[in-house]
């Protein structure tokens, strides 16, 4: 695959040279710098410094305006309505740009906006120009650990003017080492400036677009914004602003000058409102000078009166207009139920037995159907828990007719810990989110060996078979499956228990062995769930000499059981009675 930053420049190149963007696009939106080479070909890794959580910008960077002010004579739009017009450009040419490059991408203009209202609020209150410059510097709070992740200096205080810890910059709050990577130039001037509204809105496309990301897909959008920072506050918040903007939210106002708006606190996910249009000023009317009273006339004479004439009908009195009622709402997503998968526990390596499963309902009561559910794995600690069919760490579902929808085919970790399943379904009013906790537990191991309660003694006439050897398997008191049991003959020696040498022992041994060689031990057989060893049958000599023999029985885990088996001669054969003389 050729480089992003070549095929970049190159479909741009060839947009630009189309009548249909060159109306849109007035300067090249392209990368030209070689430091951008290769950006876009890997998906950034969630430990990347861009995506460490920041907090929430908004309350720190020091000169934000909570909206941007609407025209000269018009209310100021609520919400995310007011887009400066210099930044809602800087997103549309950005998103046009990723478009012509990376189409499979499918980015829309409203992502980065919403990314630049949380981010900056569209740099309002830095005096944001036509060029997308600004009069101001925008920088983050010191990532110095105190409160935010701890960064440190990676541009030499190039940008962020701190030689120690990193800041975010620029509208959109690029960590300076991401800004290396991923910095564009979006307005064509030949310069990657990460306080310019063009070059970071195409920036921000090529980071959100890495690594083949496929955006109309949400497992993916869910990816991108977290990959930004990693706060699931941040990805509601921004989701919430994208999803307004793309009902029709975002209306292009004046760009506000530096510093003349007190900062507000931002408050909760807005509430879309329709732009106010803007009203003509009225031209105040001059006032008019008093003018020098006349002289008074000869009051006229009087008239003679006329015959009054007949009172007109009455008219029909019209009807009263009416009035449409308004269309109701469209119902939004209002509920998100967990139904199953509160006992989420499996062994490493296995499939959970319980499925995850939600219920999504919308405010009208009914069931949300055909409503895309996001099951998403995080704070994983079990060394991989994740749906081996997905892509990722993410499962998305569509809900069914009842408005549920299950996440089968969730598999544990290698190893035992605990991981959040977080479950998110999102629309235009925001989102829903509930949270499942899962634990992965260390396999059981077998603790104890045992013959059955009972059991008969082990014994054995030389010469003879012994068969019907049993052992049950348990881990705390209940039976357990196991594999790899050894069984061996031994012989203690200087108090231990060790293995009898198969050339020169003359106890019992296994059959099957090769000819002219005896079996003292045995990998035995994988039990089934009842823990039952079945032992093969053990041969002995017709010359073996009576006494005690032994034979070990040894689990993987070290755990061990002695068996005694008692071994006594034959019976003498009875001497015949001679027979009688007469």
């Amino acid at each position: 695959m050729k480089p992003l930053h070549r095929h970049l420049v190159n479909t741009s190149r060839k947009v630009l040279c189309t009548a249909a963007l060159a109306a849109s696009l007035t300067t090249a939106a392209v990368v030209t710098s070689p430091t951008t080479a290769d950006a876009g070909e890997s998906e950034p890794t969630p430990d990347s410094p861009q995506a460490a959580d920041r907090g929430d910008a908004r309350l720190d960077l020091p000169d934000l305006v909570a909206d941007p002010p609407a025209a000269p004579g018009a209310a100021a739009p609520e919400g995310a309505s007011g887009i400066p017009g210099t930044a809602l450009d800087a997103y549309q040419r950005a998103a046009s740009s990723v478009a012509a490059a990376l189409p499979n991408c499918k980015l829309p203009w409203e992502l980065l906006a919403g990314i630049g209202r949380v981010e900056s609020v569209h740099a309002s209150g830095y005096g944001l120009k036509a060029d997308g410059s600004t009069e101001k510097p925008i920088r983050g709070p010191r990532l110095d650990g105190n409160g935010f992740a701890e960064i440190r200096d990676t541009d030499r205080g190039e940008w962020d003017a701190d030689t120690a810890y990193d800041r975010a910059i620029g509208p959109l709050q690029f960590i300076p080492s991401t800004w290396q990577t991923w910095g564009a130039d979006g307005n064509g001037d030949g310069k990657r400036d990460p306080n310019n509204m063009y070059d970071a809105a195409l920036g921000a496309g090529l980071y959100l677009c890495a690594g083949d990301r496929d955006l109309s897909n949400a497992a993916k959008l869910d990816q991108a914004v977290l990959s930004y920072n990693r706060s699931r506050e941040y990805v509601n918040t921004v989701l919430g602003y994208m999803r307004q903007y793309q009902a029709g939210g975002g209306t292009a106002v004046p760009n506000p000058p530096a510093g003349t708006y007190p900062t507000q606190p931002p408050g909760s996910l807005p509430t879309p409102r329709p732009p106010v249009t803007p009203q003509a000023p009225v031209t105040p009317t001059p006032p008019v000078r008093p003018t020098t009273p006349a002289t008074p006339t000869t009051p006229a004479k009087p008239t003679t009166p006329t015959t009054p004439t007949t009172p007109a009908k009455p008219t029909t009195p019209t009807k009263p207009p009416v009035t449409q009622p308004e269309k109701p709402a469209a119902p939004h997503l209002s509920e998100l139920t967990l139904l199953g998968g509160a006992g989420l526990t499996a062994e490493p390596g296995a499939a959970f037995a319980e499925v995850p499963k939600v219920k999504l309902v919308l405010s009208d009561g009914k069931p949300a159907a055909g409503r895309d559910v996001v099951f998403t794995v995080e704070s994983d600690t079990t060394g991989g828990t994740a749906f081996p069919k997905a892509p990722g760490n993410s499962l998305v579902v569509r809900t069914d007719a009842q408005g549920t929808a299950s996440a089968p085919g969730l598999t544990a970790g290698t190893k035992p810990g605990t991981f959040t399943l977080r479950v998110a379904a999102y629309d235009k009013a925001g989102s829903l989110t509930v949270n499942l906790t899962g634990t992965v537990t260390a396999k059981p191991v077998v603790d104890l060996l045992a013959r059955p309660k009972g059991a008969e003694p082990l014994t054995a006439v030389a010469g003879a078979r012994i068969e019907g050897i049993e052992v049950l398997a348990t881990a705390k008191g209940k039976p357990l499956a196991v594999t790899g049991v050894l069984a061996e003959v031994v012989e203690k020696k200087n108090g231990a228990w060790v293995p009898v040498d198969p050339a020169t022992a003359k106890g019992p041994y296994f059959a099957g062995a090769a000819e002219g060689k005896k079996a003292t031990s045995l990998e035995l057989p994988a039990t089934g769930a009842d823990g039952r060893i079945a032992l093969p049958a053990l041969h002995t000599a017709a010359d073996l000499a009576p006494g005690t023999y032994h034979l070990r029985l040894t689990t993987p885990d070290g755990v061990t059981l002695v068996l005694n088996i008692a071994v006594t001669a034959p019976a003498a054969p009875a001497t015949p009675t001679p027979p009688k003389t007469a």
